[in-house]
């Protein structure tokens, strides 16, 4: 057996854990565990310093960092103690709309893994669909097709906020008919991802093409969705959902992005 000589056992120095740490894993613990659902208190400062026999400075950073991670909304000194805000989309969005602006990545992956994402949403959430699942999904593209119909009108400004509420509803009910909270919780916090970090950029765009003829396409695309998943196609709502992600978004990418796109159509 050969031995390394001194100096190249390969091993690293390691740091001690501060106490700060323990103290916020040991709450993150129970928060994912549910023993602190969201809006539930945690206790105030000074029952937390007694009960982890820390002092006051540690409790501070230990919710300091929870609070970075999204998980408690926290005041210094509040007498009611932090409010647990558990594990949510919108810290995920948050994390994935900072990644798409980052040099990491970019809003064409952001759009390549939505576009992976609703596939797989649709075509379980047509095999596991249940009647209200369908009933809900049906009520929201008619208050589109609503919105579509009185854009076109001419009277009236496009209610461009209550279409897009509609629509962001009706992929949430999708994910959650999926069947998988998680799959349920990714895809809504990628469509906010999305929304937030590319959408802004290419409403002026939209608007130029008519937002009464955008919302009439988008509400025909929703319509053929939920015929797919009554008749449980999910191969058919799969390949409509990337379709419409990727017609949507095409037009406003570069070659190379455009290239990545096309590989998540089939």
């Amino acid at each position: 057996m050969s031995v390394d000589p001194p100096g190249r056992t390969g091993f690293q120095p390691v740091r001690p854990v501060r106490a700060y740490q323990r103290v916020a894993e040991q709450i993150e613990e129970r928060i994912l565990a549910g023993h602190l659902p969201p809006g539930s208190r945690l206790p105030a400062e000074r029952e937390l310093v007694r009960q982890f026999e820390v002092g006051r400075s540690t409790i501070r950073e230990a919710l300091r960092v929870l609070q970075s991670a999204g998980l408690i909304r926290s005041r210094p000194g509040d007498p009611l103690g932090a409010e647990v805000l558990g594990v949510s989309p919108d810290t995920l969005s948050h994390a994935l709309g900072r990644l798409a602006r980052s040099h990491l990545s970019g809003p064409a992956e952001l759009i390549q893994f939505r576009m992976v994402l609703d596939a797989e949403s649709y075509r379980l959430a047509a095999r596991l669909h249940t009647d209200d699942d369908l009933r809900r999904l049906t009520e929201l593209v008619d208050r589109m097709a609503d919105c579509a119909q009185a854009a076109g009108s001419g009277n009236t400004p496009p209610d461009t906020h209550t279409f897009s509420q509609a629509d962001a509803g009706f992929h949430r009910v999708v994910a959650e008919a999926s069947g998988n909270a998680l799959l349920a919780l990714c895809a809504r916090a990628v469509h906010d991802a999305v929304v937030d970090a590319i959408e802004s950029t290419l409403q002026h765009a939209r608007d130029e093409g008519g937002a009464a003829d955008r919302m009439h396409r988008s509400t025909r695309h929703h319509r053929l969705v939920v015929e797919a998943l009554g008749s449980r196609d999910g191969a058919r709502a799969a390949r409509l959902g990337r379709q419409a992600l990727f017609d949507s978004y095409s037009p406003h990418m570069s070659p190379q992005d455009l290239t990545r796109l096309r590989a998540a159509l089939d």
